[in-house]
């Protein structure tokens, strides 16, 4: 079921999420394929619970759409992380432009570091500890951001953020246009 995005300005996307379990989600596979068909219909790499109306700690990402020759490693990186915990950033900021399906239209540079560490369960609520790099890490980033109520416009340069103002301000308002489902204040 493909699930409406919440657009910047609504409220539960400024809240932290709470951590999850098998108790709490006897559906998790159904809330997960919800969320990965409601990505897909919207063209994005990376979806997190608050985006759908949900204040628990859950996200998926997927970068296949993005394998090629230069990144054959996206081919197979397809992941659901709940309860996620970054417990290391290290390298340089890397200042790289990202986009949000929260935040329609607007693409701005965003630093970010080159590398980090994760503690996760997977779907299957196995836990997993790893390091990923580049655009691996930059994608995570911005999705476990999400749970903490954080957007990526919060990471931009305050000149940036001045010149993108009224776009924020009418997305608050409700004024909104884009392609897919969305759910405004």
């Amino acid at each position: 079921m493909i699930l409406p995005i919440y657009v910047y300005g609504h409220p539960l996307l400024r809240k932290t999420a709470k951590e999850i379990d098998a108790a709490t989600y006897p559906n998790l596979k159904e809330l997960i394929d919800n969320m990965y068909e409601t990505m897909y219909s919207a063209d994005g790499v990376g979806l997190a619970a608050p985006q759908v109306g949900l204040e628990d700690r859950i996200f998926v990402v997927d970068l296949e759409p993005l394998a090629d020759n230069e990144h054959p490693e996206f081919k197979s990186f397809k992941k659901v992380f709940i309860n996620a915990e970054i417990t290391e950033k290290t390298g340089e900021l890397e200042w790289v432009e990202e986009g949000c399906l929260s935040i329609p239209g607007i693409h701005e540079k965003v630093p970010r570091e080159e590398r980090i560490r994760i503690q996760y369960l997977d779907e299957d609520l196995q836990p997993h500890d790893e390091e990923y790099t580049g655009y691996m890490a930059r994608v995570i980033q911005h999705e476990y951001d999400h749970l903490d109520g954080i957007m990526f416009t919060d990471r931009i340069s305050p000149l940036r953020k001045r010149m993108i103002k009224s776009k924020l301000s009418n997305m608050e308002k409700g004024k909104v246009s884009c392609h897919y489902r969305v759910k405004t204040v």
